[in-house]
């Protein structure tokens, strides 16, 4: 059985109520679940004005990343999700962002994750329910890349 870090992100109200339920519920439908961090709120990236409602989770499931993957979408569409703008309001977004067997390459997939070394709102969650759990690419644990992007940092001077 692999192991999956799971991103879920809403920031529009849907069938199970507000984007923090549509969260939730979308975590209850991954099945296998073997950790739920809590949900926090995050300012948008791109272009939208609502605020998002993000999570983690931990499943296990003997499917491999593309079949996942495709188990996702479906669920996503279930949600109401729909095709559209980059970064544009959705009820609900799954995202594949670790996975066990470490590493995977392929035009739809990419594991892990792209963008997860700089998304607090991924990795904050993340680090709540596997913050030693490294990622492939640096060696790095969650918790150690969350406090690169949270550290201070001191004032530029003139």
């Amino acid at each position: 059985m692999a192991l999956y870090a799971i991103a879920l992100g809403s920031n529009r109200r849907g069938r199970h109520g507000n984007p923090a339920a549509e969260v939730r519920a979308a975590a209850a439908a991954l099945g296998g679940l073997v950790a739920l961090s809590p949900v926090v709120t995050s300012a948008p990236v791109g272009p939208s004005a609502r605020r998002y409602a993000n999570a983690a989770a931990l499943i296990r499931t003997n499917e491999p990343p593309p079949v996942l993957l495709a188990r996702l979408k479906a669920i996503e569409r279930r949600f109401g999700r729909r095709r559209g703008r980059r970064w544009g309001a959705r009820v609900i977004d799954l995202d594949i962002t670790l996975w066990s067997g470490g590493r995977w390459r392929a035009a739809t997939l990419v594991i892990p994750h792209r963008a997860l070394a700089a998304r607090v709102f991924v990795l904050g969650p993340l680090a709540a329910i596997a913050p030693g759990w490294r990622e492939p690419a640096t060696g790095l644990t969650v918790r150690q890349l969350l406090a690169r992007l949270t550290r201070p940092r001191p004032l530029p001077t003139r």
